[in-house]
């Protein structure tokens, strides 16, 4: 095989060449640094490359190939730095976090190495990981693979634009508001943001007062399905993930929406998005139908928490004077949140998810925009205060953050691409505890309209 193809083919298959000798590890961690070497210069992926350590992790593991090893043995991963990596230290895109290297892994990395996996680097995030965009004064600007004009999104923009630019086949994402979904929408992959407690937090623990989990962005279904395999906590009785990728899901009833959580436009191909999906799942037997949530109250139940999760970040810092001037102002407002205000967003969950689902009680699934206008121009928010930013990126991503208070499970599924070539993309939610469903509709959706084949014109 090709260098190329062997880093564009995704996580699950890279495991299945190294598995059956076709190829070694070696190979496809050289593959992956070379296009690092090569492209990265432009769009800033990584904060850090451990190409060192990954060449010595994949000289060992195939030293130990056969039979018996992890389900990712010997594949690279890239991480989300604001996720421990041992030796590395966790930065979360600011020049006011500490620099001391972690000595342990987090619980998520340690199992992504218990099953084999070789992490090739820590990718770039917003500055505490809090804006739909990966811009900071520390590292400088990520930028999308399929236009490098663009925001790959946020705040795992780095990984997002590791993945689509066959840096590695899979990475870890975390999502407080859309963190997994929105970069994935952007940059053409499948994102999952799983069930709260789905993955472990540790050593945190908790994210954002309850908002943030783990999950896997990657170029497949099956990728994204074996990451989380291999992450998660699995309940009594409930089968591999994996498996559910091909199973046959009988006949399901869909619901469509295109009305978003906050007044502002939904741009008409994100609307198109929509309707060419539901057009496929439509052809594939299912029955769709418009169906609006009832958002009621979930933005006030967000915001609180959100805001106190920032400032939380924002004053364990080492050096909160180093913090950039717009994080600074999101302190400022989280400073207007008092406990007794945070509790209330917190004790109003039961009844925000219960009539934010009530679109689900005659339903099975529902889908939405992923975003509701297309990925942000580089800079768009340059120099930009507080307010400035932080209203304007609330109607850049309105659909997202209400199932992050919610904490069931939603996927970004690629869906096509715009006059531009930039991708387009919708959310699919699902009740409580549903990613088998989310995993199986995907998976359909994506044998009837392929989209791991594309390549980004960096790929040339």
């Amino acid at each position: 095989m090709e260098p190329i193809d062997i880093a564009y083919a995704g996580a699950a298959e890279q495991a299945r060449l190294i598995r059956s000798g076709e190829v070694s590890s070696s190979e496809v961690v050289e593959a992956s640094l070379a296009r690092i070497d090569a492209h990265d210069g432009l769009l800033n992926a990584f904060r850090v490359v451990l190409a060192d350590q990954a060449r010595s992790e994949a000289k060992n593991a195939d030293s130990v190939r056969g039979e018996g090893n992890g389900p990712l043995h010997g594949v690279p991963i890239v991480i989300k730095d604001d996720t421990d990596v041992a030796g590395q230290a966790t930065l979360y895109g600011s020049n006011a976090t500490d620099r001391t290297e972690k000595q342990n892994d987090a619980e998520v990395v340690r199992r992504l190495r218990a099953a084999g996996a070789i992490v090739i680097g820590k990718t770039n995030v917003p500055e505490l990981t809090q804006w739909p965009f990966t811009e900071t004064e520390a590292f400088g600007v990520t930028r999308n693979p399929w236009s490098p004009g663009h925001t790959p999104g946020g705040s795992s923009g780095g990984t997002a634009a590791a993945v689509a630019a066959g840096f590695a086949g899979v990475g870890l994402g975390s999502d407080g508001g859309g963190s997994i979904r929105i970069p994935a929408a952007c940059c053409g992959l499948f994102g999952i943001k799983p069930q709260r407690g789905r993955v472990p937090l540790a050593p945190k623990a908790d994210g954002w007062h309850g908002l943030s989990v783990f999950g896997p962005i990657a170029r497949s279904v099956e990728d994204a399905a074996l990451f989380l395999d291999v992450v998660g906590e699995h309940h009594t009785g409930e089968l591999p993930f994996v498996q559910a990728v091909g199973a046959d899901l009988g006949k399901l009833r869909v619901a469509f929406s295109t009305k978003p959580a906050l007044p502002g436009p939904v741009g008409q191909e994100q609307k198109d998005a929509v309707a060419k999906i539901v057009g496929v799942l439509e052809k594939l037997g299912h029955s769709a139908e418009q169906s609006d949530p009832s958002w009621g109250a979930v933005i006030p139940a967000f915001v609180p928490r959100y805001l106190r999760g920032i400032a939380d970040d924002a004053r364990q810092a080492e050096n909160f004077d180093a913090l950039e001037s717009r994080t600074k102002g999101m302190v400022r407002f989280a400073g207007l949140i008092s406990d007794r205000r945070l509790q209330k967003a917190m004790d109003s969950e039961e009844k925000v998810a219960a009539r934010l689902n009530g679109v689900l009680d005659d339903h099975d699934l529902l889908v939405t925009p992923a975003l509701a206008a297309q990925p942000l121009p580089i800079g768009r928010y340059a120099n930009r205060g507080t307010i400035w930013t932080f209203n304007g990126v609330a109607r850049f991503t309105p659909f997202t953050a209400p199932y992050n208070v919610s904490g069931q499970p939603a996927v970004s599924v690629p869906a096509g691409f715009d006059s531009d070539g930039i991708p387009l993309a919708v959310q699919i939610v699902g009740p409580a505890g549903s990613e088998a469903l989310l995993i199986s509709v995907s998976a359909q959706i994506e044998a009837a309209s392929p989209w791991a084949d594309r390549r980004p014109v960096l790929s040339v």
